[in-house]
């Protein structure tokens, strides 16, 4: 066992069986309605076979019905993922997991019955109050998640280190583009879109491994970087050092509510997911804040529409329960909406490439895959792998469709 085993212990948790009245059959019933016209098809142990999907279309094998619906049943939004966890389905040999996932995806909207839609608050749990991202909150949040080892992420991940979308040349064919190379890209888009040159005094609000802070230092500028990561505080660290660039960057183990000065330019790559409803204009403020008068400020965020964000904001889901606690993505318009009531901030160029994160989680999957054998010593177990396999696939799959999307936003002063 590693050194981070009390963390990996905590991310392959014990799957409770669901107990309800009906044994999953209202579930499986609603279920195979929704799958009946989908280019998919669903097989059972005894061979038959539901879905309008043809001979080459992708194949899901129910291995455990029972225990399938039953966990259905018990929660809509976790259940699946629960039972993928368990085994009790699984993408057949020779079918792709996000590639069988994309349908429902693209299909979000219309796969319960309207009637029952007016039921959902019977089966929605609200997300626990334990989650909520007080100072204490958020810590245990981002630990939760970002501290299971850095190794298990450089199994996966580029040279950069870069968890977060990458951004690919849409003048090159997709398939031969080097990750690494639109990792860079994205960096140096984000930087860009922040004015960040020599002498520019920096704010990046979630420091990752340290590829932003080190390629900004490059440009000459001076970098105050915090996150509330131990693990990827140490090893940023090592990298800055590393890089020689230990006199103009500094990372800070500490909450961005935490963070005093003033700076030139505040970048933050995919980290307003993990703030919560609750903070987002606690969030914007304080950037407000500690901009200094004619500053930029340049987030990307990973962004859902308006009335998808509505309908679910308050349900607790799968993603937030076993992969990101506390976590929830904004829209758009509620990104404008909080910094247009509370701030000076306001929303200018918007450069969206939702399709480039659907290529990158893709290529991270494929390497995880392709790795197990690296990672599984680490600790991690086979629960833990169809666990990770699923979360990577799902968001593939939202981002393939349009359900999800991802942008840089630059903001400045109005």
């Amino acid at each position: 066992m590693s050194a981070h085993a009390p963390h990996l212990q905590l991310a392959s948790p014990r799957l409770r069986f669901p107990r309800v009245l009906t044994r999953g059959a209202v579930a499986r019933r609603v279920t195979e309605l929704a799958v009946r016209p989908m280019p998919v098809r669903l097989r059972y142990p005894d061979g038959t076979v539901v879905g309008a999907g043809g001979p080459d279309s992708p194949v899901l094998e129910v291995v455990r019905p029972d225990a399938l619906y039953r966990r259905l049943e018990e929660h809509p939004k976790i259940g699946l993922g629960e039972a993928y966890m368990a085994g009790d389905w699984r993408a057949a040999e020779g079918t792709d997991l996000a590639q069988a996932l994309m349908p429902f995806a693209a299909r979000m909207g219309e796969l319960v019955p309207k009637p029952l839609l007016s039921l959902r608050g019977l089966v929605d749990r609200a997300i626990p109050r334990t989650q909520r991202n007080t100072l204490e909150g958020s810590r245990s949040n981002i630990s939760a998640h970002y501290d299971l080892s850095n190794d298990l992420f450089a199994a996966f991940l580029d040279p950069s280190m870069s968890y977060s979308s990458a951004m690919f040349d849409p003048a090159a064919p997709l398939a031969g583009q080097d990750l690494h190379a639109a990792q860079v890209r994205k960096v140096e888009a984000v930087l860009d879109a922040a004015d960040v040159r020599a002498g520019t005094r920096l704010l990046e609000i979630g420091t990752g491994w340290g590829e932003l802070a080190v390629r900004a230092a490059a440009r000459g500028a001076r970098v105050t970087s915090v996150t509330l990561s131990a693990e990827q505080r140490d090893l940023a660290v090592s990298r800055v050092a590393a890089a020689g660039y230990t006199d103009r960057v500094e990372v800070l183990l500490q909450d961005y509510r935490e963070t005093t000065g003033t700076f030139d330019a505040v970048v933050s790559v995919e980290m307003i997911e993990a703030v919560g409803e609750e903070y987002w204009e606690e969030y914007f403020h304080t950037i407000d804040g500690l901009l200094a008068p004619g500053g930029a400020v340049a987030i990307q965020a990973i962004l859902m529409e308006h009335h998808r964000l509505l309908a679910t904001k308050g349900s607790f889901g799968w993603i937030q329960k076993y992969i990101f606690p506390g976590g929830l993505i904004p829209s758009l318009q509620a990104i404008r909406d909080v910094t247009h009531g509370s701030t000076t901030l306001r929303v200018g160029r918007v450069q969206a490439f939702g399709v480039d994160y659907a290529e990158t989680l893709r290529r991270w999957r494929e390497s995880f895959t392709a790795r197990w054998a690296d990672i599984e010593p680490l600790g991690f177990d086979e629960t833990f792998r169809r666990m990770w396999e699923f979360y990577l696939a799902y968001c593939e799959a939202g981002f393939a469709t349009g359900y999800l999307d991802v942008a840089q936003i630059r903001f400045s002063r109005r």
